[in-house]
């Protein structure tokens, strides 16, 4: 079982197109979408059967007739998601996180706790690849409740974990549970500054990786540079072909669609099978 999480500094580097084409160069895989405040890979899957369920965390209910306003449930809260303003109890569901010792610390069984819906996730079909797709709820903060549960119970030997793009909180949920990263970096300055924040989070999480260079010319190449520079293995250096930016504006899987992206994805897959090991 290999678990490939593909990672970028920023939107717009060819992350999904990179997670979509590697998914289905696999074959029988799953793509894992868990960048759950813009998730797109779907567009392009065009999945069937697709069945959703809710994503909940679990949120405090003060019964306010049995609470004494011992304020034992503010004292153990360091997030402040409790407070008391005028002997009313009132909780900031923002910035909870859901740990349930509010409700061990009370000594009245004042607090119980609710379900609350944050997102969803959807399951479908493309020829052998299942897709999962995370979608956060408009106006809530966090995504990671949603990706922990993508990412329960992998349901393919191969999974290709779409990220989040940047090094926040939700990337790092993301690539927790891999047995390898791709950071997909583009070959420009600006590519450079983006690509050093993922690598340093691959870095902290001990994570073995490898780059993929999109887009890329005969013009100056900073990120080859850099690579070099640096001795880090550069898997594929993608072509900024216009055949396969078409095939991908699309919509379509370009690995289906053109022979170009095949040969590359084929080499891609084998690659990272080989140093992986």
């Amino acid at each position: 079982m290999m678990n490939i999480a593909v990672l970028s500094g920023k939107g717009g580097t060819g992350k999904t197109f990179v997670s979509c084409n590697l998914a289905s160069a696999v074959g029988k895989s799953a793509y894992i979408d868990c960048d759950v405040e813009e998730p797109n890979g779907h567009l392009f899957f065009k999945p069937t059967e697709v069945c959703s369920g809710d994503v909940c965390v679990k949120i405090p209910q003060i019964i306010e007739d049995k609470c004494d306003h011992c304020r034992k449930c503010t004292d153990f809260c360091h997030f402040n998601a409790l407070a008391f303003i005028k002997e009313k109890p009132m909780l900031f569901r923002g910035i909870c996180h859901s740990c349930g010792g509010c409700k061990i610390v009370c000594p009245n069984h004042a607090i119980v706790e609710k379900d609350y819906p944050v997102g969803a996730i959807h399951t479908g079909k493309h020829r052998s690849v299942i897709v999962k797709t995370g979608v956060m709820n408009m106006g809530e903060e966090s995504g990671v409740p949603i990706i922990r549960e993508l990412l329960k119970d992998l349901p393919c030997k191969d999974n290709i974990i779409d990220c989040p793009p940047g090094s926040a909180c939700t990337a790092m949920e993301s690539i927790k549970e891999a047995d390898y990263c791709v950071i997909v970096a583009e070959p420009s300055i600006f590519g450079v500054h983006n690509f050093q924040m993922v690598y340093e989070l691959v870095k902290i999480l001990k994570k073995p990786f490898g780059v993929v260079i999109n887009k890329v010319t005969d013009q100056d190449n900073p990120m080859e540079d850099l690579c070099r520079k640096l001795r880090l293995p550069v898997l594929e250096r993608i072509p900024f072909d216009r055949d396969i930016a078409a095939h991908n504006a699309a919509g379509n899987i370009a690995y289906e669609t053109s022979e170009k992206a095949r040969e590359i994805f084929d080499r891609l897959y084998a690659k990272i099978s080989e140093v992986a090991k």
